[in-house]
């Protein structure tokens, strides 16, 4: 069997099948036309199906000499063992040649965090007086408040809104629906949003159910929203690394520290795993003592 017979199958098993987001799916690909492209180079003829173990390790050997970090070694090879597998569930191998091929040890990289002190002052660094200031501080109240990922936020849609129960449907990672709560204040600055910067502007007919639009009446892009908040960051003096997941992280971070349950927590975000969510039981210091302090039996 040919790779890029074999990789066009992949991807069609991981759309179909897995269900993973179009952003997911290119990560897959790509990582799996590194593996073609060194095996082209390496191993003149040889078919997916006459992989072995010893070939994949010298692609390891081949990633570590390249200084590609530890994080994506790791990713890649988590792509590689997805690939044979859809191999051996397709049947077009007997055998999995990645059974004993380990991933390198990484750590787990705590994310930065906002204080509400600076999720504040970066929303009141929003220009009110541009035409589009309303339309970002909208943005900005609805990631803190609801905990999206960016990609979840520009996908966001007028059908989904249900502002006078106080929720929002969200569309997640693999096409799972949840419901999240919006706070007061977000509702406040969507609906004021809605009634005025938006009203305003050349929405077509294919974009008119979408929330947040730019001056075209398109849709934003994810790059728009992270261009948006770095310069907001700017503005106000903060040095910490922010992005739109910032806000997703200190939302669950805030969370935590108030006392919220971890599965409620866990809900909210859209993790399939409480293992993902558990990261920002470890963000707050504090929240930790205290908890210690109240249940262990030597406090």
């Amino acid at each position: 069997m040919k790779w890029d017979d074999s990789k066009k199958g992949f991807e069609t098993y991981l759309e179909l099948e897995r269900n993973l987001t179009p952003n997911s799916r290119m990560a897959y690909s790509n990582d799996i036309a590194k593996l073609m492209t060194f095996f082209g180079e390496e191993f003149d003829r040889l078919s997916p199906e006459k992989v072995k173990i010893n070939h994949l390790r010298l692609f390891v050997a081949y990633l570590n000499e390249r200084n590609v970090s530890v994080r994506t070694q790791a990713r890649t090879i988590s792509s590689i063992k997805s690939f044979f597998k859809y191999m051996l569930l397709s049947g077009n191998i007997d055998s999995d040649p990645t059974v004993l091929l380990e991933a390198p040890k990484i750590g787990r990289k705590l994310p930065d965090v906002l204080t509400i002190e600076e999720i504040d002052l970066l929303i009141r660094s929003v220009d009110m007086s541009k035409i589009e200031g309303q339309r970002n501080r909208a943005i900005l109240e609805t990631l803190y408040s609801c905990g999206l990922r960016v990609s979840e936020l520009v996908g966001l849609r007028l059908s989904s809104l249900f502002l006078d129960q106080g929720f929002i449907k969200i569309e997640g990672k693999g096409d799972k629906e949840r419901l999240v709560p919006v706070s007061k204040k977000a509702i406040e600055e969507i609906t004021l949003y809605c009634n005025g910067y938006r009203k305003g502007l050349p929405i077509s007919s294919k974009n008119e159910d979408i929330l947040f639009l730019n001056r075209r009446g398109d849709p934003l892009s994810r790059v728009m929203i992270f261009t948006i908040i770095k310069a907001l960051a700017k503005k106000a003096g903060l040095t910490k690394k922010i992005s739109p997941h910032t806000f997703r992280h200190s939302f669950a971070t805030h969370l935590i520290a108030g006392g919220a349950d971890l599965r409620a927590v866990q809900e909210l975000l859209g993790h399939e795993s409480i293992l993902t969510t558990e990261i920002y039981t470890h963000l707050d210091r504090g929240y930790l003592k205290e908890t210690i302090a109240q249940y262990h039996p030597r406090s």
